[in-house]
């Protein structure tokens, strides 16, 4: 009977310190919703393979040289023209408590069109009154529908001169949804709904660092 009794006991505590964990984790991530996010800089950007900075006198989609680069023309041709580049999201939690997810869904929209869209799965811990925390995150997409088509042809011409570096560049404004998620014994919970901001990519945040 005794025996009966210290096992369930053992079950009934680790069952608290389950629940207990569970709940934690949950706050941690409510807490990482309350967070302040901003991209701090945007650097390793190539188009086709092709480091963008070769396309600094570019002022139009036919100023793009297909004879210097034959590797564009050859993804146009297969409508696959991947465009790569790093972003680093700066995360400051003004809150008291720690904030803490194991996995970051994000969607970047230039002029209401998604371009970028994915999942980061780490660890992301960001303690309070410490300054921000850096996430650096890669973002991959294929560039030939924003390339071809009539409505976002020039957006995007835009936005490759901006990351460029090229001083007068006009600016261009991501908007950027990220959602918070933790992953508790295989299941899945979502932060509800998307946290949004919106950030204008300049020149004077394209560093000059191309790590691929």
């Amino acid at each position: 009977m005794k025996k009966n009794l210290s096992i369930g006991l053992v079950v009934l505590i680790a069952g608290l310190l389950s629940a207990c964990g569970v709940g934690k984790q949950v706050s941690e991530a409510k807490t990482f919703g309350e967070c302040k996010y901003d991209i701090k800089s945007v650097d390793s950007v190539y188009l086709a393979g092709i480091d963008v900075r070769e396309f600094k006198n570019l002022r139009s989609f036919s100023d793009f040289d297909l004879a210097k680069h034959p590797g564009l023309a050859l993804a146009l041709l297969r409508k696959n023209v991947p465009l790569d580049l790093r972003v680093n999201l700066d995360i400051t939690n003004p809150t008291k408590k720690r904030a803490a997810i194991n996995q970051l869904e994000y969607k970047v929209l230039l002029t209401n069109n998604e371009i970028f869209n994915g999942y980061l799965s780490q660890l992301i811990e960001v303690m309070p009154g410490t300054g921000s925390t850096r996430v650096p995150i890669k973002l991959n997409a294929n560039a030939y529908q924003l390339l071809t088509n009539d409505q976002t042809r020039d957006s995007f011409v835009n936005m490759i001169l901006s990351l460029t570096g090229r001083s007068d560049a006009k600016p261009t404004k991501f908007t950027v949804k990220v959602k918070p998620t933790l992953d508790i014994a295989g299941k899945q919970i979502d932060y509800p709904g998307y946290i949004t901001f919106e950030k204008e990519i300049t020149s004077q945040m394209i560093t000059g660092i191309q790590n691929r």
